[in-house]
Parts: structure tokens; sequence; C-alpha cells
């Protein structure tokens, strides 16, 4: 709803727009509506939030509001369907919808099947298609994740789905790909002539990417237990980011030649070792100044449990490109800093002609792609330090979109949910792509539940595990980024995190 309402807000969502709620618990759409407004209004004012909002605009979002109603029923009886063939009937007629729909599966991942096998048995998956065999009533349904949680589950789930819909109509979201600066990394690579030719093997030494929350499971336990960070995280949030840094450039920057060079990817990702993963959960510390418990005393969770809040993998991408270079992921909760970027580390200069220093002395380059928080890209090189004797500096040249462009209130859904009103699936995974990405990490899934142990600890508000550290001081000493990061200094002179 953050996102409908930005869309309206910015005055791109067209207003043929109805929605309608479907829900198991008892309601009307002016409670629903209510409730909506409510949770709204918890954002006001609050910086924390990437919806932070002043206030809201109320005669927009009445506008929104007049345009909401409400079905109760159960999602796996066709009765709550009949009543949605009707509810659809009427609201095309009332705000000339055309026949277009959208399905936004919101439920729990085991009713994704049920939902979409209804769909199709109610004729409410139909589309109509001119001549050209291009859709004039469309009908589209967007997936959140979990989509599968392994490979034989997401093959079960695709071809399920299959049956039912073709692959234009499936749209597998995945909020990671709504920010900017992810989608900004195609444009930084290939709108540029700098950095593409120094963007392979010869000149880049290691590639991190880290995704860093400071949350826990935040009353999830049941969730967590069934999934963990791996599963949660990998093969969708963190193998996203990597395709966009792995992949070769499109011929065309349509969805096709977008999602080809992407799954070209998955493809030279060899199946990962079990050796090459390390897996911790967080016991009891302090997080941004407050005591947090282990994950084993959170609710739902087992006393004795062996689910991993944090994974740290080591992935390789055999093609010309990328051979050679590792690819470090790690993401985990209850770390000591909110953060997801993408740090890429330049090889050394061959020798250093310094007198007073040397090539171990040099500071690496780093190319730093930071997501969130405080989106931008930074350069991190040497220089000669003001003074009359020859000493090296490392210094930065940092870009934010806040010092560039008005900060508008974004949560990342909203060009995801533009990108399905008008059918443009570039930002969105195929069924051959969540299958890729699923069987890299299915050996090591298949390892963690043969054997339980393994499972390495780590305080709470740490960078995690020490084994993380090891994945990468087996490989010639290389090291993982500092967490908490240096600060981005900004041309408005303040320094933010």
């Amino acid at each position: 709803m953050p996102a409908l309402y930005n869309l309206a807000r910015t005055r791109v969502l067209p207003n043929n727009v109805a929605i309608i709620g479907v829900d198991q618990a008892n309601g009307t759409a002016d409670g629903w509506a209510t409730h909506l407004h409510k949770m709204l209004e918890s954002f006001v004012g609050n910086a924390n939030s990437e919806f932070n909002i002043d206030a809201i605009d109320e005669g927009l979002w009445q506008g929104l509001a007049g345009r909401m109603s409400y079905l109760q029923g159960d999602i796996t009886k066709p009765e709550i369907y009949q009543s949605l063939s009707t509810a659809l009937s009427n609201v095309c007629k009332q705000y000339n919808t055309r026949g277009n729909v959208i399905f936004y599966l919101a439920v729990q991942d085991r009713f994704f099947g049920d939902v979409v096998d209804q769909i199709g048995q109610a004729g409410l998956a139909d589309q109509q298609e001119d001549e050209d065999g291009v859709p004039h009533r469309w009908r589209r349904v967007v997936i959140e994740k979990p989509f599968g949680h392994d490979l034989a589950s997401a093959q079960a789930l695709n071809v399920r789905i299959l049956r039912t819909l073709q692959e234009d109509q499936v749209f597998r979201i995945d909020h990671f790909l709504g920010k900017e600066t992810v989608q900004n990394i195609m444009a930084f690579r290939f709108a540029n002539g700098l950095f593409e030719p120094i963007w392979n093997r010869d000149r880049i030494d290691h590639i991190q990417i880290t995704a860093a929350e400071t949350v826990g499971v935040e009353g999830r336990g049941k969730f967590y237990e069934a999934t963990g960070a791996l599963r949660d995280m990998v093969p969708n949030h963190v193998f996203s980011l990597l395709a966009m840094v792995a992949m070769e450039p499109p011929a065309t920057f349509d969805a096709a030649g977008i999602r080809n060079r992407k799954a070209e990817v998955f493809a030279a990702m060899p199946p990962l070792r079990p050796q090459a993963a390390v897996r911790g959960q967080y016991g009891g510390g302090d997080v941004l100044g407050k005591h947090t418990v282990p994950y084993r005393n959170e609710p739902d969770v087992s006393r004795d449990s062996n689910i991993e809040t944090y994974v740290a993998l080591r992935v390789e991408i055999d093609n010309w490109r990328w051979a050679g270079v590792p690819f470090y992921l790690r993401t985990g909760k209850h770390m000591a800093e909110r953060l997801t970027e993408i740090a890429i580390r330049f090889r050394p200069a061959p020798l250093s002609p310094f007198a007073t220093t040397s090539v171990e002395a040099l500071r690496p380059n780093w190319l730093i792609i930071r997501i969130q928080p405080d989106e931008g890209i930074a350069l991190q090189f040497d220089i000669k330090r003001p003074g009359p004797s020859v000493q090296l500096a490392t210094v930065q040249m940092a870009f934010s979109y806040a010092d560039w462009f008005p900060r508008e209130p974004n949560i990342g859904y909203e060009t995801l949910l533009h990108d399905v009103m008008v059918g443009d699936a570039t930002l969105f995974n195929r069924a051959d792509m969540v299958e890729a990405a699923w069987r890299v990490v299915q050996p090591v899934l298949d390892s963690w539940a043969q054997d339980g142990s393994g499972l390495a600890p780590y305080a709470s508000g740490t960078a995690g595990p020490d084994a993380a550290d090891r994945l990468l001081e087996q490989d010639g000493g290389r090291a993982w980024r500092d967490i908490p990061q240096q600060r981005f200094v900004h041309s408005n002179g303040k320094n933010h995190q």
C-alpha cells in the first residue's frame, strides 16, 4: 500500500484502478481502509523508514480508499473465486479497467500453487489477444518469495503454475531489484566507457556482496525455523545482486535480453561445495545499544535449533570474464550495522616506484556500490599526502543519491508494481533462473540436512562468526570489509553512515 500510495502521489498510478482485498478474516472495505490508513500514519516522520513521509495527503488517500473493496473467504476454496469473478466484473464496469487484472499473492508460500490452480479453474487467468498475439485483456500474477525451498520444490512449483499461466503472466517479485542503486548498476557499467574495460578477471581480484541486518527474526520464529538465512536471502536477493554485477552486456535492453544475460551467469556457476559455505547463529549481545537475546531464546524457536541466521559463501563463475575471480557473499541478522553493498576489489599495482612504501603497504582500490542505507557509489584509491616527503594516503570519491537528487519516499516496490502494470518483466526472474539459483546452493542444503554440526556462533552486534573470516583468509589472506563501514563524505560537507 505505501508503494501504491507513492505511485498515486507521483501521478503514475492510472485513474482506472480498483483494489480488491481478499482475506479469511471478517471485515469490510471501510475497516480495511481504516487499518491501512493507520499503518501509513505510523510512517509519518519516521526517519528510519524508507517510506518517510511528512504527512498523508488525505485527499489522495480518500481517492484510493474509495476504490477499495473487500471479500472474505478461504483462498483454498472455489467459492471465493466465484465471488471474486463477480467483483472483477463489477469494477470493470465501474472503473473501466478493461478486464486487466493483477493478482498479488501476499500469502504464505504453501498456498501459491493452490491459489493459481483456483484462479485457473475459475477462468480468471484467461487473456484475450488480438491478431498479433498481444493481450488486450491481460491477467498477471505476482508471487512473493520464497519461490520453493529447494531445487525440487521450485521445479515442482514452476510446473504447477505454468500449467495454468504462461511465463509472461508470472512475475516473481524481489523488492531488492526495485531499489535505485541496484537498477543503476547496469547504467553505471554499460553507459560509461571508463569501467567496462576493467570489469573482468584481469583487473579485479575479488568481489564481496554483503546484506547485513540489525534486526533479528522479529517474531517470525516459525517461518525462520523452516527457512534459515540461506533460503531466505541467497537464491533471490543476493544472487540477484551478483547477476547484475557479473552479467555480460545485453544485445538489447529489453526484458528478454537482460534476463537471458542473467540466466547465463547462473548457468556458469558450478554447484557450491559445502566446504565453501559457513553458517552461523546469533547469540546474545548488543545491537545499536540495545541488548538482544540469543536466537534460541526467540519465540517459536527450538532451544536446540541448528538453523542458521548467518551464511557466508565462496561462489565462482566459470566463464571467460570471471574465471578465477571469487565472489564472497554474506548475509546475516543481528549484525553490527544495516548494510547492503557490493564491493569490488581491484588487483594491486604490479610494483611500487615509491622509496618510502612497498606493494604490500599500498591499500587496495575498491569500488563500492552501496544499496542501503545511504545509496551511492564510491571509489577508493591512493594519492600523495601533502608534504615534502612522498607518503601515500587513501581517499574516496563518493557519489550519493541524496546529494544529486531529491529524496522521495520509496520502498522499492513502486518501480516493480509499475512494471507489472505495463508488462515489463526485466526486473523479475524467469522459471529457469529460479531453478538455476537453487541448483547452485542445493549441495550445501543437502549437506546441512545430513549433518547438523558445523554451526558457528556469533555475538549479536558483530560482523558474524570467525569461521567466515577464515573462509577468506585461506584464499591468500583476503579479508572481509569492516562492518560498520567508514563514512561516505558528501559534497554538502556532512558525513553519512
